[in-house]
């Protein structure tokens, strides 16, 4: 192959890489109409636990989970339970064990370097869309069927929005006052059910979901704390294995 041809291949490589990136950011956008308004209250509440504006960008860019960063924010003090925070925040976070191995048929081919990355920026939004996409492409015989080039348009759209949001969150905390009485923490629910609504494929699939949002509802009736997360998560895993060979 001569250096022109050799050329040619990779500036093709790159459009059809920009090209998903492109498409990746589009089917981030309208979840962020969910995650600005959840951003703020995060923000907002974390300014008025006494976290500077400069010290929300860093939790919130460090720590890319938002419901561990909420349940930090209810459990801050001055000073701060750092190995009772550290321990909430892992078990809000155990369900990305899940995620992460629903997601890694999709990544095993790629490199370290890119694994990474693309695994730091998963969070419920950009997990979800970009293995419903990888899902869509394996059905329809594409391969590679996991696009990270689309994933992480997706994912960036949702990281540095969540990033900058919660920051202006912070600077308008104080003005804002309670935040929770404009309603807007709705919106990570109305974001959630529209991403399950995506990934539906019928009733007798959607039973483990069943079962780990009954199990995470009794949970978190009856045990004080965020053990219902972790419950929840677990529940369901169980219920898809003994499921597995009925669907």
């Amino acid at each position: 192959m001569s250096v022109s041809e050799i050329t040619l291949a990779e500036g093709k490589a790159a459009n059809r890489r920009g090209a998903e990136f492109r498409r990746g950011l589009a089917a981030a956008t309208p979840m962020l109409l969910g995650i600005i308004p959840y951003a703020l209250v995060l923000g907002a509440q974390a300014a008025q636990r006494g976290l500077s504006v400069l010290e929300v960008p860093l939790m919130t860019g460090l720590n890319f989970a938002g419901g561990s960063e909420f349940a930090a924010i209810q459990l801050w003090t001055s000073p701060p339970h750092i190995l009772l925070i550290a321990a909430i925040t892992l078990l809000v976070n155990s369900r990305h064990f899940l995620m992460g191995a629903a997601l890694a048929p999709f990544i095993r081919h790629l490199p370290k370097r890119q694994v990474f990355p693309a695994l730091f920026l998963m969070c419920d939004e950009s997990w979800a869309v970009g293995l419903a996409d990888a899902q869509r492409r394996a059905a329809a015989g594409a391969r590679p069927a996991f696009s990270l080039a689309f994933y992480l348009g997706a994912g960036l759209a949702v990281y540095l929005a969540w990033v900058a949001f919660t920051t202006c969150g912070a600077a308008l905390g104080p003005v804002l006052g309670d935040v929770e009485t404009y309603g807007f923490a709705m919106a990570f629910p109305a974001v959630f059910l529209v991403l399950l609504r995506g990934m539906w494929k019928g009733f007798a699939a959607a039973r483990p979901w069943l079962v780990s949002l009954a199990v995470a509802a009794l949970t978190y009736l009856l045990v004080p704390g965020a053990c219902y997360v972790a419950a929840g998560a677990l529940s369901g895993l169980v219920a898809a294995w003994f499921l597995a060979g009925e669907t």
